[in-house]
């Protein structure tokens, strides 16, 4: 069983889902993130080995990097450029004595972002070129120094080095990520990255899997685009989060049974009002066959799938549970008093967990709750009022509480984030922070 399991898990992750398209969610990394990610950057130092020079017999030691200028910027319909001004400070070991020097480098270096085979970000550099400047020689004069034949080839192998490491975690991307005991989502890019002089932006697949299965939609899923000037403005991430990817959420929480519960008083209780005794007061009936207070059971269960509607500055959840009346007998069986349905609007509002999580995640949370309760007798609404609201909610809150992972990748995590509720879709604007 364990191994049908698994290999249903792998043919979800490697063979196409059904439909054409699947819930989508858009990751735009803003201008700001440059400006991070040139805070981020190492110049990392270079040990030159025996060069291919006049002085076979000496070696070139790092001593440091200044860089004065560092300047990325985005190329519309190709990737980054950037264009690094560093000072070089070299010991260079000769015979008869050390020479120290300092050597100006100017790299540029275009880096193109496309979509790797495994649905991924990849990015491969097409150019680079280091230019140097003279020596200055700092301790003495001397006729001519391999440092630049050590330096600019260096230059060029680090920063294709620096790329390959980043394509690594790139590929962290994809994968399943929990959403709750038995059910995951997983991330991948639908097409090439849109990039503009502004922003990279990535198409975004979300599948969310229940013991293996992909959740589908009932209805085709429409293509998510998000449009400019959303979130707020200086962000480094713009996420938006598309009604599609609510809908199979929730769906997801349906299917898996999560949604249902059992809200029971304790009998003991002074402010108990799930009772038998209680319950008498307004129908007859109860007191008839119940002379002695009994504990009462709501059984709710959820039989059609919730529904999110979003729109600016509103979002609310609408849920259909069918309620159960049981009250527990004096040999502790349940017998059924009475049934009805309820329909529930939950209004809402959403936060980002902090970099301190494993991943940064949505979380929903549910500040109020308004119920009307069609069926059953009127008598029973504000009574079902009173016990159905604050169990159903802190259900809901408690439920939700793990929360969907964002896209994201190993070490990289959202912070301080504000949330924005648009007509069809939410949007996330977040800074970036990176630990190693």
């Amino acid at each position: 069983m364990a191994q049908a399991y698994r290999l249903d898990l792998l043919l979800a992750l490697l063979l196409p889902v059904v439909g054409a398209l699947m819930p989508g969610t858009v990751v735009r990394l803003n201008e700001a993130v440059l400006s991070y990610g040139k805070r981020c950057a190492l110049i990392p130092g270079f040990n030159g080995g025996p060069p291919s020079s006049p002085f076979p017999l000496c070696r070139i030691q790092t001593l440091n990097v200044h860089v004065p200028h560092f300047h990325l910027k985005f190329i519309a319909d190709f990737g980054v450029r950037m264009l690094v001004a560093a000072n070089f400070t070299f010991k260079v070991f000769r015979v008869p004595e050390p020479l120290k020097l300092v050597l100006p480098v100017v790299l540029l270096a275009d880096a193109q972002v496309a979509q790797g085979s495994i649905r991924t970000p990849v990015v491969s550099i097409s150019a680079c070129f280091a230019l140097f400047n003279s020596a200055a020689v700092l301790d003495a004069p001397a006729p001519s120094s391999p440092a630049s034949a050590s330096v600019l080839p260096q230059l060029c192998l680090s920063i294709s080095n620096l790329v390959q490491g980043l394509n690594v975690h790139l590929g962290t991307l994809i994968g399943l990520n929990p959403v709750g005991p038995e059910s995951q989502i997983r991330y991948s890019m639908t097409n090439a990255p849109n990039i503009t002089k502004d922003y990279i932006s990535l198409d975004i697949s979300a599948i969310l899997f229940l013991l293996g299965k992909p959740i589908v939609l009932p209805v085709d899923v429409t293509h998510f685009v998000l449009p400019p000037n959303v979130g707020a403005d200086g962000a480094m991430a713009t996420v938006g989060l598309s009604q599609d990817l609510f809908d199979s959420a929730l769906l997801l929480l349906q299917k898996a049974g999560a949604l249902n519960l059992d809200i029971t008083g304790q009998l003991k209780s002074e402010d108990n009002l799930l009772n038998t005794s209680v319950l008498g007061q307004l129908i007859p009936e109860v007191a008839r066959r119940f002379p002695e207070p009994m504990p009462v059971t709501l059984k709710v269960r959820l039989g059609a799938t919730p529904v999110a509607t979003l729109r600016t500055n509103n979002a609310t959840l609408q849920l259909q549970p069918f309620v159960e009346v049981q009250a527990v007998t004096s040999n502790s069986a349940f017998q059924s008093l009475f049934s009805f349905d309820v329909v529930s609007e939950v209004g809402w509002w959403g936060c980002l967990g902090g970099w301190q999580l494993p991943r940064s995640h949505f979380l929903p949370h549910f500040p109020q709750l308004l119920c009307s309760i069609h069926g059953g007798l009127p008598a029973m609404r504000p009574l079902m009022d009173t016990v159905f609201k604050r169990p159903l909610l802190d259900h809901l809150n408690a439920l939700l509480g793990m929360g969907i992972t964002l896209p994201s990748m190993v070490n990289l995590y959202y912070i301080n984030p504000e949330v924005f509720v648009y007509e069809g879709y939410v949007v996330i604007s977040s800074g970036l922070l990176y630990q190693r």
